[in-house]
């Protein structure tokens, strides 16, 4: 059900939504227990002045969701960052709106670039999945140190070191202009595997989070022993 919100390319009347935009991802991150590259207001509002950001209205004018678009690699790469739909506006469609729009726009303005998103949501995947988006390894990301740099913010940053930047909680997807399968394509292979992503995502999230704690106490263990020896 669309609830009559507009979503349109967002301008110079939206940058009065940023602190507010900015407040509701982190509060959302803080709830899901995931990461997120923290933006500033300053810096979104620059995306808006660009012509780079979607931002979805509802009908009394309050701003309802919000993406906006970086490029990595000199355009080569293009990522949809940043999707947040305010909560009592969830599971209304409109975040698929949303991401509709901020694609078409990508699309429109970098139409050679490889568009890609890290995600750690089923909802997120399946909506990547009806736009011609495929999970691919991290390696076929773009290797642009900015990016990355970006996800020390994220709470899972360090297992993302210690994987080698291979590997992290979050699935890779990426959509190749020059060469990919129809959306019908990609929406039927997610749905056909849906039960194996949502195993491989506990997997992933129970193993890795293990793993990592169990790697922090053995070091932790050995700092402390270190500061011992240091008296002895």
């Amino acid at each position: 059900m669309s609830q009559g919100f507009k979503v349109m390319v967002a301008d110079k009347r939206h940058t009065g939504f940023s602190i507010d935009i900015c407040t509701e991802m982190e509060e959302s991150a803080k709830a899901r227990g995931t990461g997120i590259a923290k933006r500033t207001p300053e810096y979104l509002q620059t995306k808006m002045l660009e012509g780079k950001a979607v931002i979805a209205l509802a009908p009394d004018g309050r701003w309802a969701g919000f993406c906006y678009i970086e490029s990595w690699s000199d355009g080569e790469y293009v990522a949809n960052s940043g999707l947040i739909v305010v909560p009592e506006f969830r599971k209304s469609g409109l975040a698929k709106q949303i991401k509709k729009r901020i694609f078409d726009l990508s699309r429109e303005k970098y139409p050679e670039a490889k568009i890609f998103g890290l995600t750690t949501g089923l909802a997120v995947m399946k909506i990547n999945s009806e736009l011609g988006y495929e999970p691919v390894t991290y390696p076929e990301l773009t290797q642009d140190e900015a990016f990355w740099q970006g996800c020390k913010s994220c709470v899972n940053y360090d297992i993302l070191m210690s994987k080698g930047r291979k590997n992290c909680l979050c699935t890779a997807m990426l959509y190749d202009p020059k060469d990919h399968y129809k959306p019908e394509e990609t929406t039927a292979a997610f749905v056909n595997k849906q039960k194996v992503y949502e195993r491989l995502l506990r997997l992933k999230q129970f193993r890795f989070l293990r793993n990592f704690k169990r790697n922090h106490f053995v070091l932790s263990i050995f700092a402390l022993y270190a500061s011992i020896l240091k008296y002895i």
